[in-house]
C-alpha cells in the first residue's frame, strides 16, 4: 500500500474543512429561511388583524376623531319632548312639551346640578317658541292640543315665579322658531292654524309689547332652529308640513337691519326636529329626526367662512330637544329618543 505523504494529509484537511463549511452555510440558511417565513407569518397576521379591526369598527374609529366632549348631568325630574329650553340668570328652564309636563316649568342649576319645579305654564302647550330677553322670559306660540295651533304669548318674572299674558302673535302657529337681536325676538315659519307651513316672520318687541311684519322666509317650514350671530339670524333645516319625511335643508341667513334673506351652506345631514345654540361665533345643530330614525349628529355652521364641520355624536339621540348655552358648554336637555311621541329626562353637556 502506498504511504501517505504530507500533500495527500493537507488535501485530506482541506476537503473536511469545505464539507464543514459548506454544512454550516447550508444550516444558516435554513434559518434565515425560517426566520423569514415565520416574519413573512407575522406581518401578515398583524395586516390582516388591522384590516380586520377597521373594517369591523369603522364608526367608533372615526367618532374617536372627531372634536368636543360630553358629559352626563342630573336628569330632568320629568321626562318629555318637544319642549323649549332658555337661560335666565346662570340657569336652564325648560318650558312645556308632550307627555304629562305639559304645563311644567323645571329649573335646572348647574353650579349644584339639581332641579326644581317652577310655577306651571297658563295652558298646556308642545312646541312652542321661547326666549329670555332683559331678565324675562317669553313663551310664544305652541300647540295646545293634538296640533292646534296657537299665537298666545306669556311673559315669565322669575323673581315673582309668576306669569303674565301679553299681546298675541299675528299668525297662530306651532313648531315655529326664535331668535334674539338687539332687544327684539323674532318668530319664524312653524305650522298655521290650517295645518300648513307658514313663512312668516313676525318681530316682538318687549318693552312696547307690540308685533311687527318683517320680510318672510323663503322656504316655508316648520320643526326648523335658529342661531343669531354677529346680528344675524339663520333658520336651519326643518320640514314641510310637519311631515318627517319631506325634511329640507336649507340654510337661510336673515338680515333685520335690510330686512333681507339669503340662501347659505345647506346642514349637511338632513333632519328636523333639532334644535341649536350659538357659541365662539358658530352655530351648533343637535340631534332631530328622519325617515332613518332618530339623529345624534351634532354639526356647527361658521357663517364667517358658510362651512360646516361635524363634532363628536350626542351619547343619546333625540328629537325635540331643548339646547342651552352656558359658558363655554351647551346643555342638551330632553327629548325623544324614538321618532314620534317618546319621552326622555336627559341631560347631556357638551362642551367643543
Amino acid at each position: 500500500m502506498r504511504s501517505w505523504n504530507n500533500t495527500h494529509w493537507k488535501i485530506l484537511t482541506r476537503l473536511k474543512r469545505e464539507k464543514f463549511d459548506i454544512q454550516r452555510n447550508l444550516r444558516r440558511s435554513l434559518i434565515v429561511k425560517r426566520e423569514s417565513r415565520h416574519a413573512v407569518r407575522r406581518r401578515s397576521a398583524i395586516t390582516i388583524l388591522s384590516l380586520y379591526v377597521l373594517f369591523l369598527f369603522p364608526q367608533r374609529e372615526a367618532r374617536a376623531q372627531l372634536p368636543g366632549a360630553w358629559q352626563q348631568r342630573a336628569p330632568m325630574p320629568s321626562a318629555r319632548t318637544e319642549v323649549a329650553a332658555v337661560q335666565l340668570d346662570g340657569k336652564v328652564y325648560v318650558m312645556g312639551g308632550y307627555e304629562k309636563g305639559g304645563d311644567l316649568v323645571e329649573e335646572y342649576d348647574p353650579k349644584k346640578d339639581s332641579w326644581r319645579r317652577c310655577g306651571a305654564l297658563p295652558k298646556v302647550l308642545h312646541h312652542i317658541g321661547a326666549a329670555a330677553i332683559n331678565g324675562k322670559i317669553y313663551v310664544m306660540g305652541g300647540y295646545i292640543s293634538g296640533i292646534g295651533s296657537v299665537g298666545t304669548v306669556y311673559e315669565y318674572d322669575s323673581a315673582a315665579d309668576r306669569w303674565s299674558v301679553k299681546t298675541a302673535m299675528p299668525t297662530a302657529r306651532g313648531a315655529l322658531a326664535v331668535g334674539v337681536i338687539a332687544g327684539k325676538i323674532f318668530a319664524i315659519g312653524g305650522v298655521g292654524a290650517n295645518g300648513k307651513n307658514t313663512n312668516v316672520n313676525e318681530e316682538y318687541d318687549p318693552a312696547q309689547d307690540r308685533w311687527t311684519k318683517r320680510a318672510p322666509m323663503p322656504t316655508p317650514r316648520d320643526h326648523h332652529a335658529i342661531g343669531v350671530v354677529n346680528g344675524k339670524l339663520y333658520a336651519i333645516g326643518g320640514r314641510i308640513n310637519g311631515r318627517h319625511d319631506r325634511n329640507v335643508a336649507n340654510n337661510e341667513e336673515y338680515d333685520p337691519t335690510a330686512n333681507r334673506w339669503r340662501a347659505l351652506a345647506p346642514l349637511p345631514t338632513v333632519r328636523s326636529g333639532i334644535s341649536a345654540a350659538a357659541l365662539d361665533g358658530k352655530i351648533f345643530v343637535f340631534g332631530g329626526e328622519s325617515t332613518q330614525g332618530t339623529h345624534k349628529q351634532v354639526e356647527s355652521y361658521d357663517p364667517a367662512k358658510n362651512r360646516w364641520q361635524r363634532w363628536a355624536p350626542m351619547p343619546t339621540a333625540r328629537h325635540g330637544l331643548g339646547v342651552v348655552v352656558l359658558g363655554q358648554s351647551i346643555y342638551v336637555i330632553a327629548g325623544g329618543p324614538k321618532p314620534g311621541a317618546t319621552f326622555s329626562s336627559v341631560n347631556e353637556m357638551f362642551t367643543p
